[in-house]
């Protein structure tokens, strides 16, 4: 954990600095005055971060909230029972505390895991994932699951899309401060009336192609979470489990919030491909099968 926290601030830190010389850069070569640049960078930090970041913090209270997940304080019955033996082994073997675990009632197959650090989580199965899958199948996306957790992935999703944020957040306004210069001929005063409307326009572009960027990291953490689920169940066990999620491609019920980290995704083709917050199953089962055993076992 402490690791992860010294990764944000090292790249917070960083990306102020970059974005300082940005902004000094612009300044020196198109003579605009951009205002106060430190008021910009603590503008863009404390709003670029700040929803990432409290996103995160109530990412647990949230999930049980917004799908009615019940978290299995004491085992009422063998399935249940089940469940937490399995997830307990599975964080063992991880290297992680002991996560929650939940159950929420909807029809699809599906699972998710969120929770502010590794040793705060929360792994959730769907009713329908319980009706519908056998012990082996199951136990895969467990360790799907619980691989999310081991891989920091809520962290380092939630620092992406902070970084991110940010540089949209400051990007939109020197470029929407240069194009109104130029269009209005005053590079020297305060911004015109058409500042606001590109500055609208500038933060829906480039917030698009940042969307793009983090659903590419959260493709990536997919298959890397496939792995590390291959590695604590089985690779055959998890190729299965896929291969049940391809053949049941329920719409999915969980929250836009909690969505991206559930175990299957919507289908999409073409240009929405880049907007997917999951790989197609068909790319998840050839990438596991075609992975070495040395790989693997690395995971």
């Amino acid at each position: 954990m402490f690791k992860r926290a010294a990764l944000f601030i090292a790249t917070n830190l960083a990306v102020m600095v970059l974005l300082g010389i940005v902004l000094s850069v612009l300044q020196g070569v198109f003579g605009v005055t951009l205002g106060d640049t430190g008021t910009l960078l603590v503008f863009a930090a404390v709003f670029g971060f700040g929803g990432s970041l409290i996103s995160l913090l109530i990412s647990k209270w949230m999930a049980k909230r917004s799908t009615g997940a019940q978290v299995i304080e004491q085992p009422r019955n063998e399935a249940e029972r089940w469940l937490v033996d399995t997830v307990r082994r599975q964080a063992e073997n991880a290297g992680i505390k002991m996560p929650e675990v939940a159950i929420y009632d909807a029809p699809e197959i599906n699972a998710f895991a969120t929770g502010p650090s590794r040793n705060n989580s929360l792994v959730a199965v769907s009713t329908g994932l319980l009706r519908a899958m056998d012990r082996d199948e199951a136990e895969a996306v467990l360790a799907h699951e619980v691989s999310h957790v081991a891989n920091g992935d809520m962290v380092t999703m939630a620092l992406i899309q902070g970084v991110l944020n940010t540089f949209v957040i400051v990007l939109a306004r020197v470029v929407g401060r240069v194009i109104d210069g130029y269009i209005s001929g005053n590079r020297e005063g305060g911004p015109g009336f058409g500042y606001y409307i590109i500055v609208f326009v500038l933060d829906m572009v480039f917030g698009l192609f940042a969307s793009m960027i983090a659903m590419w990291f959260s493709r990536r953490r997919e298959f890397r979470a496939d792995a590390g689920g291959a590695s604590l169940a089985g690779r055959e066990k998890m190729v299965a489990a896929l291969q049940r999620l391809a053949q049941n491609r329920d719409q999915s019920t969980l929250p836009k919030q909690i969505a991206a980290f559930g175990i299957s995704g919507a289908v999409a083709h073409g240009m929405k491909r880049l907007l997917m917050s999951h790989p197609p199953l068909e790319e998840r089962i050839d990438t596991l099968r075609a992975m070495p055993d040395s790989v693997r076992a690395a995971v």
